[in-house]
């Protein structure tokens, strides 16, 4: 049976009240609904955001991660006065500040194979405010598992994609991307930038399709994925078909379980591809190399633009997607110390570096941000 409303929440909602495919049946489904959302961050802002202003009845959310000044170039759900907060707490605190008649449920925690059924037990849409592989495919086969649908997002520099995956009505994740890609191919937001305002149209493109899946109203994009690009502001809509041959929601399926996303992925917690310790160096390491007879060689992964904001003089710049058709043109016989903004592109060109024959090739942990937090005050960070 669905909840009634308040004298209150009549005036609160007496927008959509006036719509005739919401009226006061619909907004007393939003008021029963209950919706988990992964992430508060980018994506997981706008979603939460307008799902509590919405009405949803039932709002649970899920980040493992702290409020960062950087955050707040895009995560509007935040705020200066929550920064070193847990996400999900100042996330929380404002949505009841938004919205008064909801609850909010939160989980401060990494969402994984271990927690993800237990978390996601009793919500009725699974919706994906995240940037990395290994959630997005453990929300797939979670929604497939559970019958219920997965609302998908995803943000890189300036395009974005939206899509609804309801394995009882059409296709899932798999069944478009059967394979991760891999590791490096498709950075975070952290390493590629996103440009401010992006999560927050592709967000509310997310919170409207979960709004139409509960109301029962439109065409949901069951089916159909939405590729849209805001330096030209165009739109495409492409159909996606469910394949038979899908391993979790075909014919004959050879997933039947949750599993190892990361290792399936190929990379650590967050996408991020683990680093070995015999491979790093801290920055007070670098520095006591740098004053030694024999520095090594630096050589700079990040892109030429973020060269703009900080540089190590003397480094040789290759991009991490232009190593595998430069690399020929550093020294393999001297040591070789690989650096980028926090350490995340670093590791994995001192790993391909490694197995392309180069024996002294080490990444600075921490990036160029940790050498300028930590040994040169100067240098600006970013």
């Amino acid at each position: 049976m669905l909840p009634d409303l308040t004298q209150e929440e009549l005036l609160r909602y007496s927008r959509h009240l006036l719509l005739p495919d919401i009226g006061l049946a619909g907004q007393r489904k939003l008021k029963g609904a209950s919706v988990l959302v992964v992430g508060s961050g980018g994506l997981g802002s706008p979603i939460a955001l307008y799902l509590a202003a919405a009405g949803i009845g039932r709002i649970g959310l899920v980040d493992y991660d702290v409020v960062d000044g950087s955050n707040l170039q895009r995560q509007v759900i935040h705020s200066r006065a929550t920064v070193g907060r847990a996400k999900v707490e100042s996330a929380r605190e404002r949505l009841v500040g938004l919205n008064e008649f909801i609850c909010v449920d939160t989980y401060d925690a990494l969402f994984s194979a271990e927690n993800a059924a237990e978390i996601a037990a009793s919500y009725d849409i699974l919706v994906d405010g995240t940037d990395n592989f290994p959630t997005r495919y453990l929300l797939n086969d979670l929604a497939v598992f559970s019958g219920r649908p997965y609302v998908y997002g995803s943000v890189f520099r300036f395009e974005g994609q939206v899509s609804v995956f309801d394995a009882r009505r059409g296709p899932c994740y798999r069944c478009l991307f059967a394979e991760p890609p891999p590791p490096g191919v498709s950075p975070a937001c952290g390493e590629g930038g996103v440009f401010g305002v992006l999560p927050g149209i592709v967000g509310s493109l997310q919170a409207a399709e979960v709004l139409k899946l509960i109301l029962g109203v439109g065409d949901p994009l069951i089916g159909q994925l939405i590729l849209c690009d805001v330096l030209d502001m165009s739109f495409q809509k492409v159909a996606l078909r469910k394949d038979p041959g899908c391993k979790v929601c075909g014919e004959h399926p050879s997933v039947m379980q949750l599993m190892d996303y990361e290792a399936f992925c190929g990379v650590g917690v967050r996408g991020q591809v683990d680093a070995v310790p015999e491979m790093e160096w801290s920055p007070q390491e670098l520095a006591e190399q740098m004053a030694g007879t024999e520095p090594p060689l630096l050589l700079d992964v990040r892109a030429e633009v973020e060269r703009q904001v900080s540089e190590f003089s003397g480094a040789i710049s290759i991009p991490l997607e232009q190593l595998r058709q430069r690399y020929v043109e550093l020294d393999a016989s001297r040591s070789v110390l690989v650096f980028c903004r926090t350490g995340t592109r670093s590791a994995r060109a001192v790993q391909w570096l490694r197995q392309a024959g180069f024996e002294r090739v080490y990444h600075l942990r921490g990036g160029i941000n940790a050498w300028a937090e930590q040994v040169d005050a100067t240098m600006r960070r970013y």
